[in-house]
């Protein structure tokens, strides 16, 4: 940006309205702290202005020494070569102080031009450094600098009328007229576009972070509905099955009569239910972790077993490694992992016993589930055509927790009949969409 006020008018903090503007100055934000970027830059800025200052002395110094120059060096001076080069040197700050730059430029060009008949030339300097003026936010400055300055040449040419004509006079102060007026215009322009650029570009960053927000709010309401669906199809249903248990393991106890093992399993496990599913209410209404906060879910595994065998499936732990701290990911797929492997034995191997092993392993968490069942015999047949796989909702579930953790899943019949289900989950592995890991599933999947 050109000028002090150019840098201030970058995008800052707002400025108060009590805050005051000198005449024909555009109040603009502070600028921030400079950075590296901003160092470089302005010695980049300096560099190239000093190079304009150098090639525009070198520009007017030269011109009077060429053959039939109006105003040789005996005309010119010493003093008028100190003034071109002066009012040239000051475009080397033309940016970065564009007032004393305008200032500089202008007298020392109306001094020359007072010394030595003035061609359009020597004004060159002075209208690069009115535009950075008026592109600096300094309108009133660099217009009154090109009035003084028309004002300073048309007194200087109406003085030589014995060597010019009056229309002469008119055509030459008319040209500088009009080249001095663009450059303000130019100037003003300049500026007004930048800020309109700079507008564009923050209105495109609030238009991203709406979007965002919008996005989110979505995200929000989603899940908001889908926590009301889950809470009115699932949460009354399981409050019926957990009471109508309650109830009839009352009246068993109540009447002195042998509680079944199955009636007391169906109210532990619906008992277990509702605090799951408030638990995933609570997570689907407050984002955050897969589970509740605080909540070690393979610490758990053991009662899951113990619920299997109190719904009469013969089932054992084993837990091998130093068990530590697990990521909430795969705590959680662990976790469900066991429930719905043990699910399945109790639903689909028959009369059968189950084994669990948890196996924590340098960078990776192992869970294997196996049983000698041989399956129920209203178990739906295989389908026809031969090794086809048949995948139930579980072993998709299964499936899909292991890929979003970068694991293996294998899960199929046991070399020994039954059926196994071996999962790896890496520790060190982020959820990242599913499709990562590695799933084999043979014939006989639940």
């Amino acid at each position: 940006m050109d000028g002090d006020r150019g840098r201030q008018a970058s995008p800052g903090p707002p400025v108060s309205p009590d805050q005051k503007a000198s005449p024909g100055t555009d109040v603009v934000a502070p600028a921030p702290p400079d950075s590296r970027t901003g160092a470089r830059r302005l010695s980049g800025t300096y560099a190239a202005d000093a190079a304009i200052a150098g090639v525009m002395a070198a520009l007017l110094a030269g011109g009077t020494l060429l053959p039939g120059a109006p105003s040789g060096p005996a005309r010119v001076g010493v003093v008028g070569y100190l003034l071109l080069v002066g009012g040239s040197a000051a475009l080397a700050v033309r940016r970065t102080a564009p007032v004393t730059a305008l200032v500089v430029s202008a007298a020392c060009m109306l001094a020359y031009a007072l010394r030595v008949p003035p061609e359009t030339a020597t004004a060159f300097p002075v209208m690069i450094t009115v535009f950075s003026a008026a592109n600096a936010g300094r309108r009133v400055w660099a217009a009154s600098a090109s009035a003084v300055y028309l004002a300073g040449v048309l007194l200087v040419e109406l003085s030589d009328l014995g060597t010019r004509t009056p229309r002469e006079v008119v055509d030459r102060v008319g040209l500088l007229l009009g080249w001095f007026v663009a450059a303000n215009v130019a100037g003003v322009v300049s500026r007004q576009r930048r800020a309109y650029l700079r507008q564009a570009e923050q209105r495109a960053i609030e238009a991203e972070r709406t979007r965002e927000e919008a996005a989110l709010r979505r995200a929000g309401e989603e899940r908001l509905r889908i926590a009301r669906e889950l809470h009115d199809s699932l949460t009354h249903s399981i409050s019926i099955i957990k009471v109508q248990a309650g109830v009839a393991v009352h009246l068993a106890r109540k009447r002195g009569e042998d509680l079944p093992p199955a009636l007391l399993a169906i109210q532990d496990a619906s008992a277990d239910a509702m605090r799951e599913l408030r638990a995933t209410l609570e997570v689907l209404r407050e984002p955050g972790a897969d589970d509740a906060p605080g909540t070690a879910r393979a610490d758990r595994i053991g009662e899951l077993v113990e619920r299997a065998r109190s719904a009469g499936v013969p089932a054992t732990l084993a837990v091998t490694g130093t068990p530590c701290a697990l990521p909430p990911e795969v705590d959680l797929a662990a976790y469900r992992i066991v429930q719905e492997a043990l699910t399945n034995v109790a639903r689909h191997a028959g009369p059968a016993s189950a084994s669990v092993h948890v196996g924590y392993r340098p960078g990776a968490l192992v869970v294997r589930v196996e049983d000698d069942g041989r399956g129920l015999p209203d178990v739906p047949a295989a389908p026809e055509r031969p090794g086809a796989a048949r995948t139930g909702v579980g072993l998709t579930g299964m499936r899909e927790r292991v890929s979003a953790l970068g694991g293996r899943l294998q899960a199929g019949p046991g070399p020994e009949g039954g059926f196994t289900v071996h999962a790896e989950l890496p520790l060190t592995a982020a959820a990242t969409g599913f499709g990562d890991g590695v799933l084999a599933v043979e014939e006989g999947a639940a």
